[in-house]
């Protein structure tokens, strides 16, 4: 039998050899057109010597293309029913367990059959978050490594914006004249050699936006700077509530958000990305992310849920308005961070303080109070304060009101909180990753 693909254009054509006792019975065997249709049912009978109570057949798939493992269908043989027949007495004839031998031994093989398959993927229930992956509608392409060299310059280091983590990024120029980012994945990333291909970047990350060195800043108005953070907030509530599958991203910063060249937000680097399974309250997982914007219950005890990534969100909107770097913060005598900073001007009813001098009076007050009341709603120490995305991105718009949070410091647990960080920071190098002007893989393409 045969399904799925009738138009049999993708691999694992349904042709294959059968040899039963060591013998060739079948050669270049086409189910396809032997069976003239999907889910039908093909008997063929064969007239076999049956030595020391044993049965043995053989399928091998053979065609083009039958060497790679299919993504969808069922493919290849399968062995239904297997029935014996007696065709001439034998002197002596076969005893009753001779016969039983050859019914179990038949079973067994057409239960091992079938377990090959259902591992291989092709009956379903290997992995179905890989497979659901598979499934989700996302804009890929196919290019040839002479195709990736030519648009690179053969990788030349002229060529090279950037270095993340796990390998170093080009820019490349490809034949019909579309720019692309090229990143040669190192053995660091564990992906094997792989090479990822996405869009280019014109104006690279937030982060160099705002707060990089002098040549490389953009002169952000209020504007520009409400768009970004609508932009980030639509892509999270995207990630968190509307994909098919839950995802937390896990590391929510500056860098990680691209701007392309009319400055609409992109979330990129989806390396520590974890699916959030409906049926579970939250994950605990190992630590990994960004000091400083981390949430307090996921950087002490592992605690993940979506409000992780809203917690971040807070952070990044701060560095929005202000243009100041959470990372790169210098404590002042009363502050440590940033958002301490923030909680001590909101205790002082000066939260205005905190806009960007570099906005002037060049922007909205009511906007400027409605993002930062909202940064510090989406930092509340408690998850469960915090808000979904959706109702995020609503308030941004001026669609739903927002109240501002009524967050007092305790002295106490700001100072337990900052430790925690610090003692993170110091022993967990290998699992955080540290603050880098590159951005990181959007999708992998093999090479052809």
């Amino acid at each position: 039998m045969y399904s799925d693909n009738e138009t049999f254009t993708g691999l694992g054509k349904r042709i294959f050899d059968v040899s039963i006792q060591g013998n060739l019975v079948l050669e270049d065997f086409n189910i396809m057109e032997e069976a003239g249709g999907a889910g039908k049912g093909i008997i063929r009978e064969f007239n076999v010597p049956v030595n020391s109570s044993t049965l043995e057949i053989h399928l091998y798939w053979k065609g083009k293309g039958t060497t790679a493992i299919p993504d969808r269908g069922v493919y290849g043989p399968l062995i239904s029913a297997i029935t014996i027949l007696r065709l001439i007495s034998v002197v002596g004839g076969l005893s009753a367990g001779a016969i039983a031998g050859i019914v179990v031994a038949s079973c067994v093989f057409i239960v091992l059959v079938l377990a090959v398959l259902r591992y291989m993927g092709y009956l379903g229930g290997k992995d179905l978050e890989d497979k659901e992956l598979r499934g989700l509608e996302l804009q890929t392409g196919y290019f040839t490594l002479r195709q990736i060299k030519a648009a690179t310059g053969n990788f030349d280091p002229s060529n090279k914006i950037g270095e993340g983590g796990f390998g170093p990024v080009y820019k490349g120029v490809l034949s019909d004249g579309a720019v692309i980012a090229v990143k040669q994945l190192s053995s660091k990333s564990k992906q094997g050699n792989l090479i990822a291909i996405y869009e280019y970047m014109e104006n690279n990350c937030l982060a160099r936006a705002l707060f990089g060195r002098e040549e490389q800043r953009l002169h952000l108005d209020w504007k520009t700077r409400k768009k970004i953070c609508i932009g980030i907030a639509r892509g999270l509530a995207y990630l968190h509530e509307e994909s098919r599958l839950k995802i937390v991203h896990r590391d929510i910063k500056a860098t990680n958000v691209l701007l392309d060249k009319d400055l609409n937000a992109k979330i990129s680097d989806f390396g520590l990305a974890k699916l959030d399974e409906e049926e579970n309250t939250h994950i605990s997982t190992r630590i990994a992310g960004t000091i400083g914007y981390m949430a307090p219950e996921y950087a002490m005890r592992g605690y993940l849920t979506d409000k992780a990534d809203v917690y971040s969100f807070g952070i990044v909107a701060l560095e929005i308005v202000s243009g100041k770097s959470n990372t790169n913060y210098r404590p002042k005598e009363e502050y440590v961070f940033l958002l301490d900073e923030a909680y001590v001007l909101q205790e002082q009813g000066n939260m205005l303080e905190l806009v960007d001098p570099d906005l002037g009076s060049n922007y909205s007050k009511e906007e400027a109070m409605t993002m930062l009341n909202l940064a510090l709603l989406c930092t509340n120490p408690s998850p469960t304060l915090r808000p979904p995305m959706s109702s995020v991105v609503s308030m941004l718009e001026g669609k739903s009101p927002i109240q501002a949070p009524l967050i007092k410091r305790n002295s106490m647990e700001q100072d337990a909180r900052f430790k925690a960080f610090e003692r993170l920071s110091q022993d967990s190098q290998t699992h955080v990753s540290a603050f880098s002007q590159d951005s990181h893989d959007l999708y992998d393409v093999n090479l052809q």
